[in-house]
């Protein structure tokens, strides 16, 4: 076969594999794919993109916004609020927001929620977190916490009981233990409870509680005495005023990092962190595509300048996959799994 009968066989091989790749994924079912007949409106009501939710996913997506609405030709707003990944369901669920940041998989209260209004999702994984222990620099006995000490400290029949810190560990000092921890609308509580006292929600109330993790760090970093946990970012932002602690979950004590998140060796708090974006949003679908889009062809660059630990490009190219077929669901069924890895979540996604 000479050059010229090959370049025409392989243009039409292209020519019909694109056509079946397009009849397959039909344009985003769902989200409306921007193109050259569509048109923007330039009204600034019906250009705001509303995101609201985790604080712990919020350093991306507030860096992505940054970065999205630096670009001119991006004439959407884009309004970031922190109300805790409950919270946001809450509005998501109700269709008063676009967007979701959530710490976990939406749960099955919400999954009925959403249902009933008439709300359809998309499910997509950004990033993982340590969930990270703290406590202030001045705290010269703690170095390590085993998970059923953190359990010791927090389940609900701590209250008014465990108050000092001689009570969790014989060794350590006869001083007041100070208590600071996600609020009852945040995903990390509800993952936080789960995974290290066995139920979700199942906590002490005798504690400094905020769905907001700037609160939690400002509030440590001022007391020698005290101890909290929040997302990892959060630590890295603010080093000179925070020591980390190492989890010891029966394999010896672990520091988190993005290294011994990818190894799987922090756990059980490792966790991934989503953004769940509304397939039905009445206004702009365009605008909405196209911010989704950029934030996952953005993620990994800016997860890691925050952070947190980026998933795997894969994981990225199939999220950009189920934003063009227009995807709904989850994969979690309406719950958290524990000790999962990058990998495992990556399978879930081919799954899907």
């Amino acid at each position: 076969m000479n050059k010229t009968a090959t370049k025409i066989v392989l243009t039409f091989g292209i020519l019909a594999l694109t056509s079946s790749f397009t009849n397959t994924l039909g344009l985003a079912q769902n989200i409306q794919k921007p193109n050259e007949a569509t048109k923007v409106t330039n009204s600034a009501t019906d250009a705001l993109i509303k995101v609201d939710g985790s604080s712990t996913v919020y350093p991306i997506t507030q860096a992505i916004t940054r970065a999205y609405q630096a670009n001119l030709k991006n004439n959407s707003r884009v309004q970031v609020n922190i109300s805790g990944t409950s919270g946001g369901f809450e509005k998501f669920c109700t269709g008063k927001i676009d967007i979701n940041n959530a710490s976990r998989p939406i749960n099955r209260s919400e999954m009925v929620a959403c249902k009933k209004n008439g709300v359809s999702y998309m499910e997509l994984p950004v990033a993982f977190d340590a969930l990270t222990i703290a406590v202030h620099p001045q705290n010269t006995w703690v170095k390590d916490i085993t998970v059923a000490e953190l359990k010791k400290i927090w389940e609900p029949a701590a209250e008014k009981k465990i108050t000092k810190w001689n009570q969790v560990r014989a060794s350590w000092p006869d001083r007041p233990i100070k208590l600071y921890g996600a609020g009852g609308k945040s995903g990390t509580f509800d993952y936080f409870t789960e995974a290290i006292v066995g139920k979700a929600k199942a906590s002490r109330k005798d504690y400094t509680a905020s769905e907001n993790d700037e609160v939690l760090v400002a509030g440590i970093s001022k007391d020698p005495d005290a101890l909290g946990y929040f997302g990892y970012a959060y630590y890295q932002k603010n080093k000179d005023k925070l020591k980390l602690v190492a989890i010891n979950s029966g394999k010896g004590a672990v520091l988190p990092s993005p290294e011994t998140v990818e190894k799987a060796k922090y756990q059980p708090l490792s966790r991934p962190l989503f953004i769940y974006v509304n397939l039905r949003s009445s206004k702009n679908r365009t605008l909405l595509y196209n911010f989704a889009d950029f934030y996952i062809k953005n993620a990994a660059k800016i997860v890691s300048s925050v952070g947190y630990v980026p998933l795997s490009e894969e994981a990225y190219k199939l999220n950009s996959v189920h934003l063009y077929k227009g995807k709904a669901g989850t994969v979690f069924g309406g719950k958290s799994e524990f000790n999962l890895t990058l990998g495992q979540l990556l399978r879930k996604q081919k799954q899907f």
